[in-house]
């Protein structure tokens, strides 16, 4: 079967597929033939080795995707044979075949395609984590989503608007901007401007929850923006641009890491916090729970995943390239 492993760092061009042998399911796993995997900012980290998640390599990348059980191992129902299911796990769904502890291959959402089920699991999971189960979002509350045009944006602009309360994002282009309308905001601005932290404030006065995933002056201003109560919620670091031999970026890059004074918080009554998705992979059970919470949300409100571009598997290179360049929304995705 084809795969793409991680054997060094570097640029896109260091993923090329080779062929390996098809993996066999073990005790309590699953093989499931994928259909599509989807891309995330993570493994371009990966790539360029600046993800601390990251297992040894060489290994195969790829979090998450969509396909159906072929084959399972010992202590697995044998009805699960031909199931379509989503797989979230740490990797190995860069691959036309992958294996998986049975719980991390979840039944597919019927009323969804094989895409869109693809596109579903790492964004709108991380989405709903920050702004549900840990900033504890309220009806009418204001909401701010930064980079609300990317993968984890749309679903937080669409989760926070389908909850009732008011969404304004923050986007790089006036494409994004229109995009990030169209799904529920009630404004969106391009924050590549000079004056978008003033325009925001004057828009919406300040903001009780915010879901931050750019860093460096972005978070800074974003925090500044909180009302008394207000939660900022960091679920990544997108203007990360370490580079191992150039010493002038560790000091950026340290400079623009999210951080908040204890004594700052207390005079606002609000609160910073944080959540990394793969973390929770060994606690099955609560991801299990948060997942049946999401997906019945998300069936009763209407909400399905934007799937900004589909490349082939063999173009994986151009597709990194693509989610590296800041042009894309929503999901990318890779076709088997």
């Amino acid at each position: 079967m084809k795969a793409i492993i991680l054997r060094e760092t570097g640029g896109p061009r260091v993923l090329e597929p080779c062929e390996v042998p098809e993996p066999g399911p073990g005790a309590g796993e699953v093989r499931v033939h994928l259909r599509y995997t989807g891309i995330n900012y993570a493994e371009i980290l990966s790539r360029k080795g600046l993800y601390q998640w990251a297992p040894r390599r060489p290994y195969v990348l790829g979090m998450e995707g969509s396909g159906v059980i072929d084959s399972v191992g010992a202590g697995v129902d044998r009805s699960r044979v031909g199931q379509k299911v989503m797989v979230g796990t740490q990797y190995g769904c860069y691959a036309e075949k992958v294996v998986v502890p049975q719980e991390r291959a979840i039944p597919a959402i019927d009323t969804y395609t094989m895409e869109e089920n693809a596109a579903f699991g790492v964004n709108y999971m991380t989405a709903w984590v920050a702004l549900m189960e840990l900033a504890r979002l309220q009806e009418r509350e204001n909401v701010l989503i930064t980079a609300a045009a990317g993968g984890v944006g749309t679903a937080a602009v669409q989760l926070a608007a389908k909850h009732g309360c008011q969404v304004y994002g923050l986007a790089g282009s006036q494409e994004k901007v229109d995009l990030v309308r169209s799904l529920g905001a009630a404004a969106a601005l391009d924050y590549t401007g000079p004056d978008w932290h003033q325009r925001l404030q004057e828009l919406a006065g300040g903001f009780d929850v915010v879901l931050e995933t750019v860093g460096g002056n972005v978070y800074k201003s974003c925090f500044e923006l909180l009302n008394p109560f207000g939660r900022i919620v960091v679920a990544g670091f997108a203007s990360l641009n370490l580079k191992r031999w150039n010493p002038a970026s560790w000091w950026r890059t340290w400079r623009d890491i999210p951080r908040a004074k204890l004594l700052d918080l207390a005079k606002a009554s609000t609160g910073i916090m944080a959540t990394h998705l793969g973390y929770l992979l060994d606690e099955p059970a609560r991801l299990r729970a948060v997942f049946d919470r999401l997906s019945a949300f998300v069936r009763e409100r209407g909400i399905r995943p934007v799937i900004g571009r589909v490349f082939p598997f063999e173009d994986v290179a151009e597709a990194h390239a693509f989610v590296e360049s800041r042009r894309s929304v929503g999901k990318v995705l890779l076709k088997h």
